[in-house]
C-alpha cells in the first residue's frame, strides 16, 4: 500500500514550509488511497517538548490533515540499535575517534590545500589494537556509515533523473560519542519498518538522499521513491527560514486565516491557481499530481494569503458558517449575505453585527439633510428594494445625488465611511434604529 510519512521535530511550532510538506504528502496519499504516517522525530531529548508535539497535532488537524499511523522515534530505540548492529556486523558502520577539534583542523588543512573538506576515512586504517589504545585513553568513538564512493542514481518524481557521486561526500556520522543517534539511521530504519513507499520532502534533502539510498540497501531494503519539492521563499525572494517565527501555523490561525485558505495557498503556491480558494481537500487531492509541481522556488506572500482568505469568505454560503455565527450570538442568512463581501477575516463579523443591533454613534454632517431623510423613511416592512425607494425620495426632496446623497446617509446610519451594501443592510437595521440614527441618537 502507498505509504508516506511526515516526520517533524517537536522543537518548535509548525511553520508554513513544513506544513506545505505535510500537505503535499497528504494530498498524494489521499489521491492514491494510501496511508499517512505521522512520525515525531523526538530523538533530540534536550530540545524536544511534549507541548510542541501537541501543537503539531493540533495544527495538522486544523488544516484537515489526519494520520493513519503514528510513531515517536524515541520509543523505537531498540529497532534503531538493532539496525546499527547489523551495519556494524557488515562492516558498513565503523568507529572513529577524532575529536571535533581534530576534525575541524583537518578540514581547514584540506581547504587550504584546495581539496574538498571530506572526511579522509583515517579511522578505517585503525587496527583492533589501535582502537583498544584509543579507548584505553578514554576516547569514545562516534560511528560513521561507509559510503560506496560510487554514483547513486534515482528518478526523482519532481526533479527527474538525479545522480550524486558519494565519493565527493563525507561518510555520515550516524551515532554520536554519547550513543545518541543522529537523524539518518532512525529515519531509514523507521521507513523500512513502516513500509514507507514514497518520501516527499524539501529539496534541501537531495544530497542526503544518496547516503540514505545506500543505507536502505545496506539494511537489505528496497529504497522508496523520492520526490523533492522546491522550498518556500519570501515574497521578495529572501530565504523564508529567517522569518519562520512569524510564519508559524499557530500565528496564522491567531491572525484569522481560514484553514482552507491556508491549504489552498500552500498547495497551489507557485502556480496561477494560488489566488483561487479551493472548496475542499478532496477537490485538491483529486487534481493533485507531483509532476505538476514546478522546479522554481515557490514564493510565500502573506498579502496574497490574506487576499485569498477574503475571497474564500466572500464565497462561503450561510450553511457553512451557521454554527460559527451562532457561537457569536449572530443569526440570519440575510446578515451573512449582506456582510460577507466586506470581510477580510471571519472575526470581522462581530463589529459588522453591531451595525445591525447597535449601538452605533451616528455621524451627522448636515442636521437639516438628516432630518429631511428621517422624514422620508418609509413604513415597514422593508426589503432589498427599500433603499432604492428611500434614496430616490430623499434625492427628490434635497436635490442631492451621487456621493453628496449617499455618503452622509451612510455616516448617519452606520457611523462609518465604508461598509456593507446599504440596500441589504437597511432592512436588518430596521426603521426604529434607522430613525434614531438619522436624528443623531446612538442606537
Amino acid at each position: 500500500m502507498t505509504t508516506v510519512r511526515f516526520a517533524p521535530s517537536p522543537t518548535g511550532l509548525l511553520h508554513v514550509g513544513n506544513a506545505r510538506t505535510a500537505l503535499l504528502n497528504f494530498l498524494f496519499v489521499k489521491k492514491n488511497a494510501g496511508r499517512f504516517l505521522l512520525r515525531i522525530d523526538d530523538t533530540d531529548a534536550g530540545r524536544s517538548k511534549p507541548e510542541y508535539e501537541e501543537a503539531i497535532k493540533e495544527d495538522l488537524a486544523w488544516l484537515g490533515i489526519a494520520h493513519d499511523l503514528f510513531a515517536r522515534q524515541s520509543e523505537r530505540a531498540d529497532a534503531h540499535r538493532a539496525a546499527a548492529e547489523r551495519l556494524k556486523a557488515s562492516g558498513r558502520l565503523y568507529p572513529c575517534y577524532e575529536s571535533q577539534l581534530e576534525l575541524d583542523r583537518r578540514r581547514q588543512r584540506q581547504i587550504a590545500a584546495g581539496k574538498p573538506p571530506v572526511y579522509d576515512r583515517a579511522a578505517l586504517a585503525l587496527t583492533a589494537d589501535d582502537r583498544a589504545k584509543e579507548e584505553a585513553q578514554g576516547r569514545v568513538p562516534h560511528w560513521r556509515f561507509k559510503l560506496s564512493q560510487s554514483k547513486v542514481k534515482w528518478r526523482d518524481l519532481i526533479r527527474g533523473d538525479v545522480e550524486i557521486d558519494t565519493a565527493h561526500l563525507s561518510d555520515p556520522v550516524l551515532i554520536r560519542e554519547d550513543g545518541r543517534f543522529l537523524y539518518t539511521l532512525p529515519s531509514v530504519a523507521d521507513d523500512i519498518d513502516f513500509a514507507v513507499t514514497h518520501i516527499i520532502r524539501g529539496e534541501d534533502h537531495v544530497t542526503n538522499t544518496a547516503a540514505q539510498i545506500e543505507l536502505f540497501e545496506a539494511l537489505g531494503a528496497t529504497p522508496p521513491a523520492f520526490a523533492h519539492h522546491p522550498l518556500l521563499i519570501g515574497a521578495g525572494g529572501e530565504a523564508l527560514s529567517k522569518r519562520l517565527g512569524s510564519l508559524s501555523l499557530r500565528l496564522l490561525r491567531q491572525d484569522g486565516i481560514e484553514p482552507m485558505a491556508a491549504v489552498s495557498y500552500l498547495a497551489k503556491t507557485g502556480t496561477s491557481d494560488a489566488t483561487a480558494p479551493q472548496p475542499s481537500l478532496d477537490a485538491l487531492a483529486e487534481e493533485f499530481a507531483l509532476e505538476k509541481i514546478g522546479r522554481a522556488p515557490a514564493h510565500f506572500d502573506p498579502a496574497e494569503l490574506s487576499n485569498l482568505n477574503a475571497k474564500l469568505l466572500h464565497g462561503l454560503p450561510y450553511e457553512a458558517v451557521t454554527a460559527r455565527l451562532a457561537a457569536l450570538g449572530i443569526t440570519g442568512a440575510g446578515f451573512w449575505d449582506a456582510v460577507k463581501p466586506n470581510l477580510a477575516r471571519f472575526a470581522d463579523v462581530r463589529e459588522l453585527w453591531l451595525l445591525v443591533v447597535g449601538p452605533v454613534t451616528p455621524v451627522i454632517e448636515d442636521a437639516g439633510f438628516a432630518a429631511t431623510a428621517a422624514a422620508h423613511l418609509p413604513p415597514e416592512p422593508w426589503d432589498d428594494a427599500t433603499w432604492g425607494g428611500f434614496t430616490k425620495a430623499v434625492a427628490g426632496a434635497t436635490g442631492r445625488k451621487g456621493r453628496e446623497l449617499y455618503h452622509p446617509l451612510r455616516l448617519a446610519l452606520t457611523g462609518r465611511e465604508h461598509g456593507p451594501e446599504l440596500k441589504k443592510l437597511l432592512p436588518l437595521i430596521g426603521r426604529t434604529r434607522a430613525l434614531a440614527r438619522l436624528k443623531g441618537e446612538s442606537a
